[in-house]
């Protein structure tokens, strides 16, 4: 998203809040619940240039936010227990779900005690590389490549590109054009760019997934508190969509029989890498529905209603978003009216905007 953007989405979240239009819509747009995904939790304050910043916030927020979730009369349930809630409609209090994707350390050291502290019960989503120490966190790496470099020129489409890095602006936007370009070619490619820019920036690129992701081990100590659930994440955080039908199907069934392995219990739940339309869609959700898992999750952005019950293998999330830590925005977010308008906008838009719009 770009700062543009964000400013205008934080004005418009605003605007329902001190209106009290969230207040008059929460009645009929809160849904039954929600379920809140997160990456990052640390305590570090923001670099100039960090535009995968909008995947962390501090462990004083993540606090924040559970006072706000349930001062707003919210029970916070494991994913266990949503497909029950979700099937039980009205007249039950709304309930609210914790999930963080990637099994990374900070969820450990950061988040874990402030769930702990409130009695929260919470899902890591881990990629199977990635707790054997051989992920690739590509986006991780064109952000320090593009750190450390002055310069970069890269063949996109067709065209050759040159990049100006001098400046953390030049850095920003740089970062933004590459990234969407990489999401949109084929995987490995997509990867060996990255490769390729990691060494002409000096630095290896393969030493991010040990330093910053648990182990198994250090999975199933964690694992050993009854709050923690762990789930799965495909094999290699792919993007299901790009992948030839049995090889999606594969990255799915085999990260679930890996985690059922490490844990020696069945593994009931899935997130889709990256989750949004264009990653994601009817072909994915119908794998995850032939291996009986209980929940799926995507990156699209909704509260859950009782038609979700028929669709337990595509559900919304809430991204507890690295530029948006305020809790007056989780107040507004959980009325439900935000969503009702994107929806409308999105309507009102022609296919190609849709589709542009997905990428988040």
């Amino acid at each position: 998203m770009s700062r543009r953007s964000t400013k205008f989405l934080k004005a418009a979240l605003s605007a329902l809040h001190y209106s009290g239009a969230d207040r008059l819509a929460a009645p009929f747009l809160s849904g039954n619940g929600v379920i809140f995904m997160l990456h990052h939790v640390v305590p570090d304050a923001p670099r100039e240039f960090e535009p995968n910043g909008i995947l962390k916030i501090t462990p004083e927020f993540l606090e924040t936010a559970i006072r706000q979730v349930l001062d707003s009369g919210f029970d916070c349930i494991a994913m266990d227990d949503v497909p029950d809630r979700i099937k039980g409609g009205l007249g039950q209090r709304p309930f609210a779900a914790f999930t963080l994707d990637d099994g990374y350390k900070d969820n450990r050291d950061h988040a874990y005690p402030i769930f702990k502290k409130f009695g929260v019960p919470f899902t890591i989503y881990v990629p199977t590389d990635f707790a054997e120490g051989r992920g690739d966190l590509w986006w991780l790496t064109l952000e320090e490549a593009l750190r450390r470099a002055h310069a970069a020129t890269l063949e996109m489409n067709g065209t050759r590109r040159a990049f100006n890095l001098s400046t953390a602006a030049g850095k920003d936007a740089a970062f933004h054009d590459i990234y969407w370009w990489l999401r949109q070619i084929p995987e490995d490619r997509a990867r060996a760019v990255t490769h390729r820019l990691a060494r002409e920036a000096g630095f290896d690129h393969t030493e991010l997934c040990s330093k910053l992701v648990m182990n198994w081990d250090e999975l199933r100590d964690l694992a050993r508190d009854p709050l923690v659930t762990v789930g799965a994440h495909t094999h290699t955080h792919y993007a299901l969509s790009k992948l030839p039908a049995d090889k999606a199907r594969q990255e799915i069934a085999e990260s679930v029989a890996r985690i059922t392995a490490e844990f020696g219990k069945p593994c009931r739940h899935f997130s889709y890498p990256y989750g949004c339309e264009l990653s994601a869609g009817e072909r994915e959700f119908e794998f995850a529905r032939g291996l009986d898992l209980a929940t799926a999750v995507t990156t699209r952005k909704g509260l859950l209603h009782a038609s979700h019950k028929d669709n337990m293998t595509a559900l919304p999330r809430l991204s507890l978003n690295g530029d948006f830590q305020d809790a007056r925005y989780i107040k507004v977010l959980l009325s439900g009216a935000p969503f009702a308008l994107w929806n409308a906008a999105r309507r009102l838009k022609p296919s190609g905007a849709k589709q542009a719009a997905a990428g988040n």
